[in-house]
């Protein structure tokens, strides 16, 4: 199947996580290449905070939101939703999720093309005959959005997501942080689920040790619901006599400039751990909550020994053994770095 290229192209994907807009990635990118402007608008929900990730990405236009808030749920939300779509004037339209009440919402809004999994109830309102197999009604994100693309024979240009940085934001995360010498070592502290979290302890105990063997700064990084904690961590350290800088609540584009200027991350299953992968810095994710993720070269996973479960049994010592090793590969591979 061959697709022409098109005019105005939204793409819709309603998974909240940053980390869902990252996978997402090189689907965006590989849809922009077959509009006739090289660009999409996306419709997604606010916890992504897409406008904020991707506002250095040419291949993104507008943000549209997709929030209860707005009225957009139940059924005078689905005629609210489709009126905004209406008023956009969209050619086509693609949906990197399998319900079909945005395919209706685009189907009310009358956009000619509407090309998705075509799971479910889907294949009704498509305009585009797609179907994928039933094995993809529950398979990851990343994995149906390569199957979607495979089926239509669009080209995927970046085998793993890759996210740019605005030059602004590396300019004042370079400015705010000038003191703090190199190379920068990022801990990523937040996380989704308590199940997912290693802890304020571990956390402090791992910024006290890294400085006894490595030169350079511990950041500490999370989000404004990870301030508590930071404070604990930052705290800790101080009391012990060490040092690391506070890089919590920073403006997403800011998190991200900080991540791609740092020589490695080390942090729990978040979707900070994806952005740093995607921005090609070295990434020790703590999986002892989790499955481990692989889609990215840049993602070193760390799960829990053999026989024991649970974030609690990844010790300090054994992720200290592990960023050895990340460090020296990257020595390895740029003896400038």
């Amino acid at each position: 199947m061959t697709l022409t290229p098109s005019g105005r192209t939204l793409i819709v994907q309603p998974l909240p996580g940053i980390g869902d807009m990252v996978w997402h990635l090189p689907h965006i990118h590989a849809i922009a290449a077959t509009t006739t402007t090289g660009q999409v608008d996306i419709l997604t929900k606010p916890r992504s905070q897409a406008d904020r990730l991707l506002c250095a990405d040419s291949c993104v236009g507008r943000i549209l939101w997709l929030e209860r808030d707005a009225g957009h749920a139940g059924v005078r939300g689905l005629l609210r939703l489709a009126a905004l779509l209406r008023r956009t004037s969209y050619q086509r339209v693609w949906f990197l999720h399998a319900s079909a009440r945005y395919v209706l919402a685009a189907w009310l809004a009358r956009i000619p093309e509407r090309i998705g999994y075509g799971i479910g109830l889907q294949p009704l309102l498509l305009s585009i005959p797609v179907k994928l197999p039933a094995e993809f009604r529950h398979a990851p994100p990343m994995v149906r959005g390569d199957a979607l693309l495979d089926v239509l024979g669009i080209p995927r240009f970046e085998p793993e997501p890759r996210l740019p940085v605005l030059a602004t934001a590396r300019h004042a995360v370079a400015e705010r942080f000038a003191g703090w010498p190199q190379p920068w070592i990022a801990l990523g502290i937040g996380s989704s689920e308590p199940w997912k979290q290693w802890g304020a302890m571990r956390f402090a105990e791992l910024a006290l040790a890294l400085p006894r063997h490595y030169a350079g700064s511990i950041f500490i990084v999370g989000g404004p619901g990870e301030r508590a904690l930071a404070d604990e961590i930052l705290r800790r350290v101080q009391d012990s006599g060490g040092v690391a800088a506070d890089a919590v609540a920073l403006p997403l584009e800011q998190t991200a400039a900080l991540l791609a200027s740092s020589r490695c991350y080390i942090g729990n299953d978040t979707g900070v751990l994806n952005m740093a992968a995607a921005l090609g810095t070295p990434a020790l994710g703590l999986f002892g909550g989790s499955s481990p993720l692989t889609h990215s070269r840049f993602i070193h996973a760390m799960t829990s020994p053999a026989g024991q479960h649970g974030m609690t049994a990844i010790t300090v010592a054994r992720v200290l053994e592990a960023f050895s090793r990340i460090d020296q590969e990257i020595a390895d591979d740029d003896p400038s770095a």
